[in-house]
């Protein structure tokens, strides 16, 4: 069958960038390798492999996904983790160009929930072949996120791996971490405003979802969905290291709504207020040194390709 000329133009106007860090450990190598991947499977679909890219330092991805816009590419594949997932999202949000994901970082959350694919190739047809969706963005201070945002552990975390750098960063060194951070950490009281009620308590984490899992099937809010006008706010109440540590299965079987301390809300709106500079981080990617924040969603911010069904 002879494609469209819309098909092909659409199949044509396709850019892939690629973080050369995410899930290779620094090996330029493997950087180029998936490069070459993604050349030769554009190429077979009649696109145009030279808008293959690797990028060459922090805010790279997101020039590059600006650009392409600008060249009326129609969608940008994101080949990294969650920090490279949100980098060419937020350039793309609200420009009617579609993201696709081709997971390679240490959650991918994001790409879990979606149901991507994490062979590269078959998610890179995903990105040639797949359905568009529209999800929502959550924004914090004029700073964009798709699934998660969060106050406390969890950023944390996110602050430890993002100090690490090129260490291995894979699931068991999340949950190293996280143990570890469990063990030293002194809750924030955190005051938690949204439209409908106030809570001001030692707490845990808050987490600010618009996605349900932070990947690996640690699921924070199970209720959430990417489209519904809403975010999920999760606080936790301060608890021992044993006891989050016997609870912390419930996260992995989609069951936090069921321990106790742990309250959900939908919101449109939240605000997160402390006495002391709190760190907080956006698809996992750490910010600190601020005494609040004041999140919101924006409906309808993203176009983003899935698989077809």
């Amino acid at each position: 069958m002879v494609p469209s000329a819309e098909g092909a133009q659409t199949t044509r106007s396709i850019a892939v960038i690629i973080n050369p860090i995410s899930g290779t450990g620094g090996r330029i190598d493997v950087a180029r390798a998936r490069a070459a991947t993604a050349a030769a499977l554009l190429t077979s679909h009649g696109a145009d492999p030279s808008n293959v890219h690797l990028t060459e330092r922090a805010g790279h991805a997101r020039e590059i996904a600006l650009n392409a816009i600008s060249r009326g590419i129609a969608t940008v594949v994101a080949w990294g983790g969650d920090g490279t997932m949100n980098e060419v999202g937020t350039a793309l949000a609200f420009s009617g160009v579609a993201l696709a994901l081709v997971p390679s970082g240490s959650g991918n959350g994001l790409a879990r929930e979606l149901g991507v694919p994490f062979d590269p190739s078959a998610a890179l047809d995903v990105a040639l072949r797949g359905t568009e969706r529209t999800i929502d963005a959550g924004e914090i201070d004029g700073r964009l996120f798709f699934n998660i945002a969060g106050v406390g552990l969890d950023a944390r975390v996110a602050h430890r791996f993002a100090v690490h750098g090129l260490q291995k960063r894979g699931f068991a060194r999340y949950m190293r971490l996280t143990m570890r951070e469990l063990s030293e950490y002194q809750p924030d009281v955190l005051t938690v405003t949204t439209p409908a009620s106030s809570i001001c308590k030692p707490s845990l984490l808050v987490a600010i979802a618009n996605g349900r899992q932070y990947g690996n099937g640690a699921v924070i809010a199970p209720h959430a969905r990417l489209d519904d006008g809403r975010l999920d706010v999760i606080t936790i109440n301060a608890r021992s290291l044993v006891r989050a540590s016997l609870e912390l299965p419930f996260v992995f079987m989609g069951m936090i709504d069921r321990v106790a301390g742990v309250t959900m809300e939908t919101a449109e709106s939240v605000t997160i207020a402390s006495a002391s500079p709190i760190v907080y981080h956006l698809d996992g990617e750490p910010i600190a040194g601020t005494l609040g924040i004041s999140a919101r969603v924006r409906p309808a911010a993203l176009k983003i390709k899935v698989p077809a069904r």
